[in-house]
């Protein structure tokens, strides 16, 4: 029997509204691997940016949510039900990421925006080194993916795939954060090059 979960109906609902509105183009979902764990890391242009991911994903999405989405009963519950969990911004937070290795380890997908906060000028901007954490410290297969915007109603938007970076030979010498997190944003915007218009 299958369960109906807020999440299943929530992607439902939001792919039904946004797919036509923004006439979203999904390319590269066959990079996407159907089992494990999978670090999905795209840029961000836009507050819509995660439910868009979201509903264009083959998996169900965890992704990390300023802790201020949570302070009540009631959006807490709400954001834990979209698999959102918290994150404290501007500072370390141990307990998401160990919230995020244990997701990863668990084989299930875990979503970031490495830069942190939207890009004002629509740019790529420069990752944070979470990324780089979560590449090194698990086996997870790290799929880049790029939004192609802009947001305009009727105004194509594309939501780009590419295939898992191939990180083994930073794990095994042991690069920085930062380091694996440059890794993942060169290609990133490699995506973005490729698929403007």
């Amino acid at each position: 029997m299958t369960v109906v979960t807020l999440y299943t109906v929530a992607k439902t609902v939001v792919k039904l509204v946004l797919t036509p509105v923004y006439r979203i183009q999904v390319l590269g979902v066959e990079h996407f691997p159907k089992e494990g764990g999978v670090l999905l890391c795209a840029n961000h242009i836009d507050n819509l940016d995660p439910p868009v991911v979201g509903i264009t994903s083959k998996r169900p999405v965890h992704f990390m949510a300023k802790e201020e989405l949570f302070k009540t009963k009631w959006t807490g519950k709400l954001m834990r039900g979209l698999n959102a969990f918290p994150v404290k911004r501007g500072m370390s937070d141990r307990e998401a990421l160990r919230g995020g290795l244990k997701m990863l380890k668990e084989g299930q997908v875990l979503g970031l925006f490495p830069e942190g906060t939207r890009s004002k000028n629509g740019q790529l901007g420069k990752g944070l080194s979470g990324a780089g954490f979560f590449a090194l410290r698990t086996e997870a297969a790290v799929v880049p993916c790029a939004v192609i915007g802009p947001y305009k109603v009727g105004r194509k938007l594309k939501v780009v795939y590419g295939p898992p970076i191939d990180m083994s030979e930073l794990r095994v010498k042991k690069a920085s954060a930062e380091e694996a997190t440059e890794t993942i944003m060169n290609a990133i915007g490699r995506l973005i090059q490729e698929h403007s218009v």
